[in-house]
């Protein structure tokens, strides 16, 4: 008998049967079984307690009386039938946590090569030529991270190890974080005039869609760098290009763009000044390990009721 099921949702090109076999030996004691097809999906949906995978079927979840919880391999959870698990009674996890170390890397990665100067170096490498050039120094300089959830605060921690003065911005200003000084989105402005950094690793919502317009543009310091690992729609597209190519702002890092994927004649792609990379700051080979330790936790409170 099963009694966790994997379903076969790819995250981050990752391989689910990894996952399988990481619960597998984290729960010797369960049957674990991955569910490839449509009819392997209501066979076993229908018979185990517990679910995991990116996305799950209403109708299943209606059909079956066993499963208990549905342990979700992504951050987000807006994509689910929250309604049809809450009414049958099914415990909802989500994957929040997961990209934190992993993220925070890549926005470090991002900053040292802007204050390194190391785009040059590497245009030089490519031509073969020994030429000094100048690079800055990172400690000093002032970070505003919009989003405290479990990124933002990996990325706060990075840059405080690296002398970093940091601003939070969150919906709860009051509440205490590891930033220097926490502000609500309200403040996102004034912030932003301050900072060196600008990094967005807030969720989608009404209050942060296109939050980074125009007036934030113009609100940045001139030597200043966008980096978006949140989602696309937080920045306005068309004030960031004409921020870009009027040299409102000196550069931008972005994981994530609106449009997505972005059009192979999208004009950010002309842009020097403009770092693009595909979506893909949330992978790490550490994913499926930090997923199961989610799964066994709501396993574990399941078992303690």
């Amino acid at each position: 008998m099963t009694d966790i099921v994997v379903l076969h949702d790819k995250i981050h090109g990752l391989d689910p049967e990894d996952y399988a076999e990481t619960i597998r030996e984290a729960c010797p004691d369960k049957e674990v079984t991955v569910a490839y097809t449509p009819d392997q999906r209501e066979k076993y949906l229908t018979a185990a307690s517990v679910a995991t995978g990116y996305q799950i079927n209403p109708e299943l979840v209606k059909k079956s009386d066993t499963l208990d919880v549905f342990a979700c391999t992504f951050a987000g959870t807006d994509h689910l039938p929250l309604d049809v698990l809450n009414e049958a009674n099914v415990t909802v996890t989500n994957a929040s946590g997961v990209h934190g170390p992993n993220i925070a890397e890549q926005v470090l990665g991002y900053i040292l090569s802007d204050v390194r100067n190391l785009r040059q170096a590497w245009e030089q490498n490519e031509r073969g030529e020994w030429n000094h050039f100048q690079g800055g120094e990172l400690r000093g300089a002032t970070a505003t991270v919009v989003g405290m959830g479990p990124i933002g605060t990996e990325i706060i921690a990075r840059l405080n190890d690296f002398g970093v003065e940091t601003i939070g911005i969150r919906y709860t200003p009051d509440k205490p974080g590891n930033a220097d000084e926490i502000v609500g989105y309200d403040q996102t402005l004034a912030a932003a005039t301050r900072s060196d950094y600008l990094i967005l690793a807030c969720p989608l919502t009404e209050t942060t869609d296109n939050l980074i317009d125009e007036q934030v543009f113009n609100g940045l310091p001139t030597d200043a760098m966008l980096i978006n690992v949140a989602r696309g729609p937080v920045v306005d597209t068309d004030a960031l290009v004409s921020a870009l190519r009027g040299n409102d702002i000196q550069q931008a890092a972005l994981d994530v763009t609106d449009p997505e994927p972005l059009p192979g004649d999208h004009p950010l792609w002309n842009l020097q000044n403009c770092l693009i990379t595909p979506h893909n700051a949330g992978h790490t080979p550490n994913y499926w390990n930090r997923c199961t330790d989610i799964l066994v936790d709501a396993i574990d409170d399941l078992q303690s009721v």
